[in-house]
């Protein structure tokens, strides 16, 4: 295995993640994990499915992320992180499918209509 190319969606944004075997080191847009994710819960998410396939420290991996919020791009990297561990051993995919990691979330805005004031809500009709 030379490197492996994976992407990822989750709302708006994409991630690419390419992986080759190293020591455990994680950068995403040329920063490490711990900067560009500051808080536990993202950090949590993005390594989740490394720690269930017990490949903490085995691969050194390269992230190129863009578009949504930070929590949408930890989430993509997740989904891209899980297909790359599936390609690597087919037994991974019995351990990630029922965590729901593989499944790739369709949920997205709802666009703003005219003639009212967000997706759904309306202006207010006062009486008078």
């Amino acid at each position: 295995m030379e490197v492996m190319h994976k992407i990822g969606r989750r709302k708006t944004a994409v991630a690419r993640v390419y992986l080759a075997k190293g020591k455990g080191k994680i950068t995403v847009n040329k920063k490490d994990m711990a900067d560009y994710f500051t808080t536990a819960t993202l950090q949590y998410k993005v390594n989740q499915p490394l720690t269930m396939t017990n490949n903490d420290g085995n691969f050194d991996i390269t992230v190129n992320v863009y578009g949504g919020g930070i929590t949408g791009q930890a989430e993509a990297i997740r989904l891209a992180l899980s297909r790359a561990m599936c390609e690597l051993d087919a037994e991974n995919r019995l351990i990630l499918k029922p965590e729901g990691l593989l499944t790739r979330d369709p949920r997205m805005v709802e666009r703003k209509k005219f003639g009212q004031k967000k997706a759904r809500k309306k202006f207010q009709f006062s009486k008078r």
